[in-house]
């Protein structure tokens, strides 16, 4: 599909090929910073990771990133050998080292580390955790509204693997990602083990029906950073908002439609598998909740 667009798609920007790279306590450039193939990150997708965003030489709600990453640490029983503290230096150390002053995003990731031989038993990662930042200069450019395609993945149930959990394991996304480009869709809406509207497989998603916000029970998603803001941007504002059980049946009649995270922020949705929502175009409420956003993160 000639005019594919994704969630996360930005301004080229030439400044990214000499950026330095935190890996482990030191900052390398691009072709050096490399992890080794024995990494259980890249063997078996063992590891938690946090996006974060720079605005005006602030990484917003970096406290609640760090939180969540700790927390998604120990649910994994993996120790990061780093105080917070010390994971917000190592932030600052890396955006100093690249003039960042605003309009860049981080990926911090932290994997179980390299092991000593290559196979599952997390007792076989006995070199520490591996801590890497990945930071670049970058600017939403979306040419247009974003259009969905309900995928027959699923968000599944915490026993399975937990949704609330921010992994390396994103081959169910990534999976529902084809899925919907094969529609001639940018991104999948992905439904919950009822049957019910979920979340996409990169964002949390809203709709906005008779001036009420409604977004998914957070049960199967992950429990968003963004997503929690606009839920209380709405409550502080006067915006009727729930967090309720829908159907696709009321997406497609929706005035409105929309998707939250860091990159993005609020990002409009113009259609959900071939229907047009709204007048296809930015509604009022989420042309509203983006500027109240705004002021928020102080950009």
């Amino acid at each position: 599909m000639a005019d594919h667009v994704t969630t996360h798609q930005a301004e080229e920007d030439a400044r990214n090929e000499a950026i330095l790279i935190w890996v482990n306590g030191a900052l390398k450039p691009k072709a050096e910073a490399v992890v080794s193939v024995y990494d259980s990150g890249f063997m078996l997708g063992d590891g938690v990771w946090e996006g974060l965003r720079l605005y005006n030489g602030r990484w917003a709600f970096v406290d609640e990133h760090i939180d969540r990453l700790f927390e998604a640490a120990k649910a994994i029983d993996l120790d990061i050998g780093m105080t917070p503290a010390a994971v917000i230096a190592a932030l600052e150390e890396t955006r100093a080292a690249n003039g960042m002053v605003t309009d860049a995003h981080a990926r911090l990731m932290v994997t179980r580390g390299v092991k000593t031989r290559p196979f599952q038993h997390p007792s076989l990662s006995r070199q520490g955790p591996t801590v890497a930042i990945i930071m670049e200069h970058s600017r939403p450019k979306l040419p247009r509204p974003i259009r969905l395609a309900t995928v027959p993945h699923l968000r599944g149930l915490p026993m399975t693997q937990d949704p609330k959990l921010n992994s390396h394991s994103k081959l169910n996304c990534i999976l529902a990602c084809i899925a919907a480009e094969k529609a001639g869709a940018d991104e999948a809406l992905m439904l919950d083990v009822h049957g019910f509207v979920n979340t996409t497989n990169a964002c949390n998603f809203f709709i906005v029906r008779k001036g009420q916000v409604w977004t998914s029970t957070g049960d199967y998603c992950l429990n968003g950073i963004t997503r929690q803001k606009v839920i209380d941007l709405c409550r502080e504002n006067g915006i009727p908002v729930f967090e309720k059980n829908f159907s696709l049946v009321e997406c497609y009649s929706a005035e409105e439609a929309f998707l939250t995270g860091t990159f993005g922020a609020q990002t409009p949705v113009g259609m959900i598998d071939g229907r047009v929502i709204g007048t296809g175009q930015m509604g009022p409420v989420t042309e509203r909740l983006r500027t109240l956003y705004k002021a928020l993160v102080g950009a």
